[in-house]
């Protein structure tokens, strides 16, 4: 049976029967749809492919202290912003 290395919300790294339905960037803490245009064009340049991580979903993402792409996830950023601000 097929298992994916997933990121847990401790930030730990776990074997899955699903695969991540979010990919992320563990030294940016950013998470983003799998077909984000700028992860696919750093993934393409060489970059950002070792420190690559994946999540089930929103919420193990952002429990595991990461924030919404800007990008491709521009609602979401503009919700994280506004929650975080002052913090």
């Amino acid at each position: 049976m097929k298992r994916w290395k997933i990121m847990d919300a401790h930030g730990k790294v776990v074997l899955s029967r699903k695969p991540g339905q979010f990919g992320g960037h563990k030294k940016g803490k950013i998470y983003g749809r799998l077909d984000c245009p700028a992860a696919l064009r750093a993934l393409s340049k060489g970059g950002y492919v070792k420190d690559r991580v994946f999540f089930i979903d929103e919420q193990t993402a952002r429990l595991a202290g990461y924030r919404p792409c800007f990008r491709c996830m521009p609602a979401r950023y503009r919700e994280w912003k506004l929650t975080t601000e002052g913090q």
